[in-house]
């Protein structure tokens, strides 16, 4: 058992709990607190020294968290977002903010969104950065411990302490190579084409993959890749198709000729989706009022992109 003054605690440490579980490697870690490697180790030494557990063990050429240490970082999350609610108040100012906001999202969102959040809010926050984490199948828990302060996803989790509110929407296109094939022009000859599609882990597929397959219709799918940005190698130079959100066309499908779905497809709505205990945070508040912001614009941008040629 650890006699250490547990007083000695401080936001320094419990930040450098979280940053070392979450990198799982001292040098990112150092990295990322914009410190040197030795003060990293320095503060695990005197870290270990309180909670009476190594933290952190070797693994390969790495490192790899304890499982006290997974279990003291969900604690220390809480603890940080308590310090931080503390130190704000209804007067908040942002330009004293000094903070990572870690927000889900898949390659779609990120690409579309997150560049245009960044610029906002170091507009009125300069020191404050963000961290893009996959988004995958999103769940509960991916809030509930602090693992990300926002999901964008089109599909909430369902849970009672989780909010939601809409972004924008999209709508499903068939995207194929031109110089290769025309476009399906029924139902029957989409379906008998070769497809590509997004599935994440934990094997999820697209909503309209999901949609069609509880219709009965049937498609082949020669390539299944766990984001959009995979998707264009597989369709380039081939006859396949690939049924995607729409706003595709203008970043990783720019090229590719795209055609309405052959067949009723509903839209596919974007959400921001996050803690009940942070409803009323003025940091949090901002933060979402800053991605609301950029919502219209980066849409904007999107479409006024030159058409493929």
């Amino acid at each position: 058992m650890s006699h250490f003054d547990h007083h000695q605690l401080d936001g320094k440490l419990l930040q450098l709990l979280v940053i070392v579980v979450e990198e799982g490697s001292i040098t990112r870690a150092a990295q990322r607190m914009g410190v040197t490697q030795s003060a990293v180790s320095h503060l695990i030494a005197k870290l270990r020294t309180i909670v009476g557990d190594p933290l952190v063990v070797k693994s390969g050429r790495g490192i790899v968290a304890t499982v006290r240490a997974e279990a003291l970082a969900v604690q220390a999350r809480a603890l940080l977002d308590d310090m931080r609610r503390f130190a704000t108040s209804a007067e908040f100012d942002p330009a004293s903010l000094r903070t990572t906001f870690t927000i889900a999202a898949n390659d779609f969102q990120r690409d579309l969104l997150l560049p245009a959040l960044l610029l906002q809010l170091r507009r009125q926050a300069p020191q404050v950065s963000l961290r893009v984490v996959p988004s995958g199948v999103p769940s509960p828990d991916m809030l509930r411990n602090g693992y990300c302060d926002l999901i964008i996803s089109p599909r909430p989790p369902d849970a009672a302490d989780v909010l939601q509110k809409r972004l924008f929407n999209d709508s499903y296109r068939v995207f194929y190579d031109a110089s290769q094939r025309a476009a399906p022009r029924s139902p029957e000859e989409y379906l008998t084409a070769e497809h590509v599609t997004v599935v994440y882990e934990p094997r999820r597929a697209l909503d309209i993959d999901q949609i069609l397959a509880a219709r009965g219709l049937v498609r082949q799918f020669v390539a299944m890749v766990p984001g959009f940005s995979g998707i264009a190698a597989f369709v380039r130079g081939t006859s396949r198709l690939a049924t995607l959100p729409g706003m595709l066309r203008n970043t990783v499908m720019q090229g590719f000729a795209d055609c309405p779905t052959p067949f009723d497809s509903p839209t596919l709505p974007m959400y921001m989706i996050w803690h009940l205990r942070y409803r009323h945070d003025p940091v949090h508040r901002w933060l979402r009022a800053a991605l609301e912001a950029v919502v219209a614009p980066s849409l904007s941008a999107a479409n006024r992109l030159p058409a493929p040629g």
